[in-house]
């Protein structure tokens, strides 16, 4: 990206940031936020109540306070001073109501601390904010005592609300609170006790902290999402890094470094350790059940593991952050936005999408990290997707459904806090902004708390331990932070992902990841590639690295058994359909180019392509253009050959499968994987060897015979006058049974798993629970059609 691009890129996030403000300002304060369909203010008490959502309204001007810093960071001083003043004048918290005290901590005490830290930081040097002496100090103070009340708790462990006036009382008991909203206080109380003095806050907030520890799960040292207050038991027992519970995770690592104590490190490095044994699968992270952490709960992940990449560039372990924010962009490019909640292939599970600001997040610090200019790119998609489908007259209105790209009358008050506030910081330099990044800690909500409060701070560390086994790990343990090459990890994560995610991606992928091979052999299991390209997984108990890892790879192993009995829909391959003779047979789809879907259709003469591997320049190219190319597996990529094809001008292209005597009736179908590139525009097919021949034989009887390529399945609705979706009489032929059963029996998927008659019996389950070293060995192979 050229200076001059970023720097334009700087200047439109700058006025999308004053877009919003202004509307705000204009239209909406004193009150919390702004509706941006409605152009007027949102009130607790006034506006129609929207449940929970509105734990986060306290009648104090929400939005203005936690947008004060996003002001400071632009260089705006004059503004700056003036929000400060109408901050001091208008905003008040004594009122009879009910408030998170999660929210409420992140956004107002932080946004109140970070102005005044900024403030006091830049008065010297900015002669409009010289009249300001610590006013909003005294305001996150008052507002800090209380949410006091609610850290009363038999645990530690604070409620989740608490009336700003009353405290807890008089309230309907509360008894459960989630483990973020509990462990999302450290970095602001400590701040707050540390500016002022009083130590309470860092105390309570300490305490907390030490709560949470005490109840993780002592053998994953995973933690849950909801706890009983009042009893520390577990409510929910799900556990992932999103939704529930990102930021605890999030503050056990800032908290050692705003504050210098060990023993969040160690804690946050054996959490951290859990998370990837565990919850990542790759760059997929899905939630598991904290006591059972190798069964998954639930399918799905939420936007808000988003801001997990950018944890990861702080601790050092940029690769993985690399990965996961890859598989991240993959999910927008899909949708335009990243939804609320989507499955392992990229489908919406709900499409809701508030201008959440985690992704950005991420994609800054992977951006200071790597100096790639691949993250300034996507923070350009991500501002051209908001100025499309989300600015309106009044602000910036949030999408309710990414597949609709309907909005929502919300303006959250992290668009302008974070999001605006991210995109600012990623296009902008260090000499663009008024403080040293480096002197600060970013909280969740992205306000500035500086790192000299370990040191030079009114209070010391407290130094609170916890009595368990674990006193020896406390010690510093940073892992490698050496750097990366980004690219290098993000074009084979775009291989195995697809390239512009234009269908959900094979359910297995390609083993090709040190840590995979390296994990499959602590259980056993050799991966073996053979001459024809498939992988062969070779299982023996004897080679484990434990009698509990041997038993985790004969279950991985059945799970492969039972991997291979799905369909191809079910495995995430939507089939095409190539008709020829008055026949259709199904094709494999491309994870790259223009993909077939409904009724498209592709109707043309064929031609085969010279050279036939179709791996350098095509030579009759005058002869393919406009016509289905025809090319043989090997030699190079299946995406490649295409871009090759591409060039020719060809309208699509079959590839024939080289691998002697393969057929849709012995293996399922795959889809054909790019190769990190998005530059293929035509589609692609792939078709195995008695159907190639097929073809090859229509072809040679009659070379000018018009072949059609679509999606298989409605091409059979169409040709074949297929009733699938109408009520059918069952079928009470023997034969069809038998045929159908001999169908259903050849069908294996990527993985073909052939055990030997000998050892057969040995997969079956074993009686104790862990095998044994005594066991005889048992042998299971697994062979993978994979690609080329």
């Amino acid at each position: 990206m050229t200076k001059a691009e970023r720097r334009s890129l700087r200047e439109e996030s700058r006025l999308m940031f004053y877009h919003a403000y202004n509307a705000y300002i204009d239209n909406a304060y004193p009150a919390d936020e702004l509706m941006p369909l409605s152009c007027k203010g949102r009130w607790r008490g006034v506006t129609p109540s929207r449940g929970d959502m509105d734990d986060v309204l306290g009648n104090f001007s929400l939005t203005l306070v936690d947008s004060l810093d996003t002001l400071a960071v632009m260089g705006d001083f004059s503004e700056f001073s003036r929000a400060i003043k109408l901050v001091i004048r208008d905003v008040m918290f004594d009122h009879d109501i009910i408030v998170s005290v999660f929210e409420t901590n992140i956004r107002m005490i932080g946004g109140l601390l970070s102005a005044h830290v900024l403030a006091m930081a830049l008065k010297t040097d900015v002669p409009v904010l010289q009249w300001y002496n610590g006013e909003l100090l005294a305001k996150a103070e008052d507002l800090g005592k209380r949410l006091l009340p609610a850290f009363n708790t038999s645990t530690g462990i604070p409620h989740g609300r608490v009336n700003l006036r009353h405290g807890v009382r008089w309230m309907t008991e509360s008894r459960e609170t989630c483990t973020a909203c509990a462990g999302t206080m450290i970095l602001e109380m400590a701040a707050l006790s540390r500016l002022t003095g009083n130590p309470i806050f860092e105390q309570k907030a300490h305490k907390a902290m030490d709560g949470l520890w005490k109840i993780r799960h002592r053998t994953s040292d995973l933690m849950g999402t909801v706890i009983n207050i009042h009893s520390g038991d577990w409510v929910r027992k799900d556990s992932g890094v999103g939704a529930g519970i990102d930021s605890y995770y999030e503050y056990c690592l800032k908290a050692y470094i705003l504050l210098g104590d060990e023993k969040y490190l160690a804690r946050f490095i054996r959490h951290y350790n859990a998370v990837m044994k565990y919850i990542s699968r790759g760059p997929i992270m899905l939630a598991v059940h904290m006591h059972r952490p190798h069964l998954q709960s639930r399918n799905f992940m939420d936007a808000l593991l988003a801001f997990w990449p950018g944890l990861q560039v702080l601790l050092g372990d940029v690769k993985p952050a690399v990965e996961t924010h890859e598989m991240l962009y993959q999910v927008m490019q899909r949708h335009t936005f990243i939804p609320e909640a989507f499955t392992s292939d990229f489908q919406v599970h709900w499409g809701q999408h508030p201008l959440r600001p985690e992704f950005l997040e991420s994609t800054y610090f992977l951006h200071r990290a790597t100096d790639d200019d691949h993250y300034l790119q996507v923070g350009k998609t991500v501002l051209k997707a908001l100025q499309q489908y989300t600015r309106v007259p009044c602000g910036y209105a949030a999408v309710n459904d990414v597949r609709t790209r309907l909005h929502e009358d919300r303006m959250d008050s992290f668009v302008l806090a974070e999001t605006f506030k991210y995109l600012f910081m990623l296009f902008g330099e260090d000499k663009d902004l008024p403080i040293k990044l480096e002197d600060y800690v970013l909280t969740t909500e992205a306000h500035f708390l500086p790192l000299w409060l370990a040191t030079d701070g009114k209070n010391s560390t407290l130094n609170i331990r916890v009595d368990d086994e674990d006193d020896d790990k406390y010690r510093k343990t940073c892992p490698n932070t050496a750097s990366l090459d980004s690219e290098k990890v993000r074009r084979p994560m775009r291989q195995m992902l697809g390239s512009s995610a234009a269908r959900p991606p094979a359910r297995l992928l390609p083993l090709n990841d040190p840590r995979q091979i390296h994990a499959l052999s602590d259980m056993g299991i050799s991966v073996l590639t053979l001459p024809d390209g498939r992988v062969q997984l070779l299982y023996t108990t004897n080679t484990a690295k434990s009698a509990k890892d041997a038993a985790e790879g004969l279950t991985f192993m059945r799970e492969m058994s039972k991997w291979n009995s799905l369909s191809e829909m079910e495995n995430g391959v939507i089939a095409a359909g190539v008709k020829f003779n008055e026949k259709i047979y199904p094709a494999g789809p491309g994870l790259f180019g223009k993909e077939i879907t409904g009724n498209e259709r592709y109707m043309s003469t064929a031609v085969y392509v010279i050279p036939n591997d179709a791996c350098s320049q095509i030579e009759n190219s005058h002869e393919i253009a406009g016509k289905i190319a025809i090319a043989t597996r090997g030699q190079c990529t299946f995406a490649q050959k295409v871009r090759n094809i591409q060039e020719a001008n060809a309208q699509l292209v079959i590839i024939l499968d080289n691998v002697k005597d393969s057929s849709h009736e012995s293996t399922a179908l795959f889809a054909m994987s790019g190769d990190g590139r998005n530059d293929i525009r035509i589609p692609a097919v792939f078709l195995f060897s008695k159907e190639g021949t097929a073809l090859i034989e229509a072809l040679n009887n009659d070379p000018e015979q018009f072949i059609v390529i679509g999606e298989f399945k409605s091409m059979k609705q169409e040709f074949e006058n297929t009733c699938e979706d109408k009520d059918l009489e069952p079928v009470q032929d023997k034969e069809s049974f038998d045929h159908l059963k001999k169908v259903l029996s050849q069908l294996v998927a990527q993985f073909e798993l052939t055990l030997s008659s000998d050892d057969q019996k040995n997969c079956e389950e074993p009686t104790d629970a862990y095998l044994t070293n005594k066991q005889e060995e048992k042998v299971c192979k697994i062979a993978s059609n994979d690609g080329d």
